[in-house]
């Protein structure tokens, strides 16, 4: 038996944003990061609210704590808003969703993304930083009450950041769709969020605003699936090494991604050859089309300008090989290891860990 429920109400297009005046907010609380703040988009935001009242929290940075977390949670609290917004990529959305999950407040919580990639805006999961260590939340309510997927807020995405989170997306997809959780429904939306993403990233991070809509649904259909059928290996590994090497998200898993589906090939290798063909990656058999999708998401990368390996995003080898007891140990603490699609075991994460250190 296969169950599917999404607690999110979607509204995607161009000018979405003014749904938020169907709540008839009269105080509104606005979680997000300096740059909204500084060049007035959460202004603009909060002024489609309606809202007569308006407190923001414009603190959020990348990989966002506990201790920044409970501070927002503690201003929330005390302003006792009407509805919450979250206005960012997924530091910002997942610091809001965990804020509104803590405070235990009553009001509804609108997530609008404003980078095609952590899918947060539709998923239970949030992740928090503490010390060394990324906590991943999973609990159904963290899930927002509105997403929002307005192309407005897309027009100026910078390149480098278009290609971390197109990888977030293309990695929620591949694990989405191989993990122990999967079933039919997530399936069909991670598969089409793997072809949607593969074919329109190159175009989006070449600057053609035609296609950032369809990247946009393409991260929240990877959400969707991700966050009921689960994660896997990758994920786990980007956890542990973004805590400690605050290396970004995204450009962890396109290092990763390809050593990964090398290292799960042989209990996964039918799915990874339905996600190839789904991409166009043909192959006459199964293992020739695994061996595809290695190698096209390894020329994506390429073409992304992005780095194959820890080295060469900036982490000294010997840093990881210091830590590597530690770093391997955190690994199989994190709860995506769980819906993996092969139990996960430490000479596993070692063997990849040398596949992707890289030498200076």
């Amino acid at each position: 038996m296969e169950a599917f429920q999404c607690g999110t109400r979607i509204v995607a297009g161009e000018g979405a944003v003014k749904v938020l005046r169907e709540y008839g907010a009269k105080r509104v609380f606005v979680v997000t990061d300096p740059y909204f703040f500084k060049n007035g988009m959460a202004q603009t935001v909060a002024r489609e609210t309606g809202a007569h009242q308006t407190e923001f929290f414009a603190d959020v940075k990348p990989d966002p704590t506990v201790e920044l977390a409970a501070e927002g949670t503690a201003r929330l609290k005390a302003f006792e808003p009407d509805l919450l917004v979250a206005l960012g990529g997924g530091s910002a959305m997942d610091c809001a969703k965990a804020m509104a999950y803590f405070s235990q407040g009553s009001f509804p919580l609108a997530a609008i993304p404003t980078t095609s990639g952590s899918g947060s805006e539709v998923t239970d999961f949030a992740v928090l930083t503490h010390g060394d260590t990324k906590y991943p939340l999973v609990d159904k309510r963290l899930q927002p009450d509105l997403a929002i997927l307005d192309s407005f807020f897309l027009r100026e995405l910078p390149p480098g950041l278009i290609a971390d989170t197109g990888f977030d997306v293309l990695t929620h997809a591949v694990e989405g769709f191989t993990a122990t959780g999967a079933g039919m429904i997530t399936d069909l939306y991670a598969q089409e969020a793997f072809r949607v993403a593969y074919g329109c990233l190159p175009a989006s991070y070449a600057g053609r605003q035609e296609v950032r809509l369809r990247m946009h649904m393409a991260s929240c259909m990877a959400g969707l699936s991700f966050s009921r059928a689960g994660l896997g290996l990758c994920h786990a590994m980007s956890h542990s090494l973004g805590a400690r090497f605050h290396v970004p998200h995204g450009r962890l898993n396109a290092i990763l991604l390809p050593a990964v589906i090398g290292s799960n090939g042989a209990c996964c290798q039918k799915k990874y050859a339905v996600l190839a063909r789904a991409a166009g990656m043909s192959g006459s058999s199964d293992g020739v089309a695994l061996r595809n999708l290695r190698s096209g998401l390894i020329r994506l990368r390429r073409e992304l300008n992005l780095p194959a390996t820890l080295a060469a995003a900036g982490v000294a080898p010997g840093r990881v090989w210091n830590e590597l007891d530690d770093i391997v140990k955190a690994v199989l603490a994190d709860p995506c290891c769980k819906t993996n699609p092969m139990p996960v075991e430490d000479f596993q994460v070692r063997r990849i860990l040398e596949e992707v250190t890289g030498h200076i």
